[in-house]
């Protein structure tokens, strides 16, 4: 889970910097890569809350 949650943030943090370097350089294909990887970090952080969310639900020793 921690391993998800780490590679979630060092993706948007490289998606940031090529969506910069895009802009900056007016590549619109690159900028075009950038915003399908950011869509892909924002399903997959999706995923993660929901699987969090799931484990918070399935705590057995809540009861």
């Amino acid at each position: 889970m921690y391993i998800s949650i780490g590679t979630t943030l060092f993706g948007a943090v490289s998606t940031i910097k090529q969506a910069r370097n895009a802009r900056g350089d007016s590549d619109r294909l690159l900028l075009a890569d950038a915003v399908i990887s950011a869509a892909a970090i924002a399903t997959g952080l999706a995923l993660l809350v929901r699987e969090l969310r799931s484990l918070a639900d399935d705590d057995v020793l809540a009861d």
